[in-house]
């Protein structure tokens, strides 16, 4: 699966503001961004997540996902550690 469906799919499930996905094979990294994280737990984030994935994560296409999730207020306090310019 190419990182820029992975994308789409979790910003038009999620209407995250930004998505950023990385891929290694069969594993992905994704750093979501939305106002629907406020308020969740770092477990609640990452299950609201995972959830628009189960699919391809049950048919095998995507083994490994690796999950940052943030509101867009906590992603400009942690933008600066995660992509240094």
């Amino acid at each position: 699966m190419e990182t820029s469906q992975v994308e789409t799919l979790l910003r038009d499930e999620l209407k995250l503001d930004e998505v950023i996905v990385k891929a290694n094979g069969s594993h992905y990294e994704v750093i979501a961004v939305g106002e629907c994280f406020d308020g969740l737990s770092r477990v609640k984030k990452q299950q609201l997540v995972y959830a628009p994935l189960m699919a391809t994560i049950s048919d095998g296409t995507i083994h490994a996902v690796s999950i940052k999730a943030f509101t867009p207020t906590e992603w400009k306090r942690e933008q600066k550690f995660i992509l240094p310019q």
